[in-house]
């Protein structure tokens, strides 16, 4: 192992280079080839439900020996249909957005580009807490508790948002943000703390600060300072306008400067994990602890630090939508985002570019699922069953390359994953 004395990271000799994950060595894009054919396979079984959950198609399938073109015919427009309304639901019409920019009217262009924006408002969490899960893969925890981690930091978000008054907007947005990263911080040290000193197993002690910071939440919003004084539920205050993330001036749309806060945060994960000296540490620790250890990395400040900044990106992410989003604090407001985010890390192959794909990939699916919906009258619990077969497709790599005829190649990265289960 060498060192740059320019940069001060360490260098990959062959000696270290069977301690990191192959992966990192193939590069980022042919390690996505199993979860993009892994999407594309959701994407057919999913025809496949469509078609057997469709009335007509199935009484054209009863028709089948009599009429085997009209039953095909019909099971091919449903799939259609269902697809094409979901992507332009997500993604917009590129015959619409061309027009409106032609046309020049504001209110035609925000309509054009409303399902975009609501695509990048829904990926904005998911990018922050896959970020979150990531990190602590390739460090060798397994994080669940981006929930709780997210939750602490839109605690204190909100908190610092409406309680802090009379301050610009250059102080008072930075102050707010800089909370949500402390409190999420601090929520993610403690599991990491808990390892480091008494060796209790980090899914254990994650999933338990998941519910605490549930139970703080729903405590503190029936609480003063936290309850809306003309509300009688269990729903915050309001964050000073000088407190929210902004969005494109003088529009509608929802998109917010979140968004780009979160490929900020993306950037800054790959430049820690691949150009700094503690990257390589993080990466050296979840491949093989004990031989990190044996080269003089301290183990278990490692795991702590690793953990505190996890817990401080899925702290941004709380702060993002409470800030940008929705602009209070609600029983829940996190909806299962943080559980969401264990799939994303996996889809994203625990690397920022993946992390960030993935993320767009589950923003699109959620923003385009009531579109599908309303105009095919498809049920929108078929993105849930899209969004679970990829997870499995993930999780079962070879059932994936047997179904497209890939050779298996060695893939160490995932051993990151299992050594969090192993403590």
């Amino acid at each position: 192992m060498s060192t740059d004395p320019g940069s001060g990271r360490k260098e990959t000799t062959p000696e270290t280079a069977a301690v990191l994950p192959e992966v990192e060595r193939q590069g980022p894009w042919r390690s996505l080839l199993v979860p993009f054919l892994a999407f594309v396979t959701a994407l057919a079984i999913g025809g496949l439900i469509i078609i057997f959950s469709d009335a007509e198609v199935l009484r054209a399938w009863g028709n089948f020996f009599s009429d085997p073109l009209e039953a095909l015919k019909r099971s091919g427009i449903a799939v259609a249909d269902a697809y094409r309304a979901l992507f332009t639901g997500s993604l917009g019409s590129p015959i619409k957005i061309f027009d409106a920019i032609r046309s020049g009217e504001v209110a035609q262009i925000e309509a054009a580009f409303r399902p975009i924006s609501e695509t990048i408002v829904a990926a904005t969490p998911f990018i922050f807490t896959g970020l979150a899960v990531a990190l602590g893969f390739r460090a060798g925890l397994f994080n669940i508790g981006a929930e709780g981690q997210m939750n602490a930091g839109a605690i204190t978000a909100a908190f610092v948002g409406f309680s802090v008054t009379n301050l610009p907007i250059y102080l008072h947005l930075p102050l707010a943000i800089l909370a949500g990263f402390a409190g999420g911080a601090i929520w993610g040290m403690i599991p990491g703390i808990l390892k480091a000193k008494t060796g209790a197993h980090e899914v254990i002690t994650t999933i338990m600060m998941n519910f605490i910071a549930l139970r703080i939440l729903d405590y503190l919003l029936l609480r003063q300072p936290f309850q809306r004084l003309d509300r009688p539920d269990p729903v915050s205050k309001i964050v000073e306008p000088s407190a929210e993330l902004p969005g494109i001036p003088g529009s509608n749309l929802r998109v917010h400067l979140g968004f780009v806060l979160a490929l900020g945060a993306a950037y800054a994960v790959w430049w820690l994990l691949f150009r700094t000296t503690k990257g390589f540490e993080f990466r050296a620790v979840g491949a093989n602890p004990d031989a990190a250890r044996y080269a003089g990395i301290g183990v278990g400040a490692t795991y702590v630090l690793a953990m505190g900044l996890a817990g401080s990106l899925a702290g941004l992410g709380g702060a993002s939508q409470v800030l940008g989003l929705h602009k209070y604090l609600s029983p829940g407001f996190a909806s299962g985002i943080g559980f969401t985010a264990i799939a994303l890390a996996l889809l994203g192959k625990s690397h920022p570019l993946g992390v960030v794909g993935a993320s767009l990939l589950f923003g699109l699916l959620q923003a385009g699922s009531t579109s599908m919906q309303a105009a095919t009258s498809t049920p929108v619990d078929i993105i849930v069953v899209i969004q679970a077969l990829i997870i499995v497709f993930i999780a079962a790599p070879a059932l994936v390359r047997a179904i497209w005829r890939i050779k298996a190649r060695r893939e160490i990265g995932a051993e990151a994953f299992t050594k969090g289960w192993a403590g």
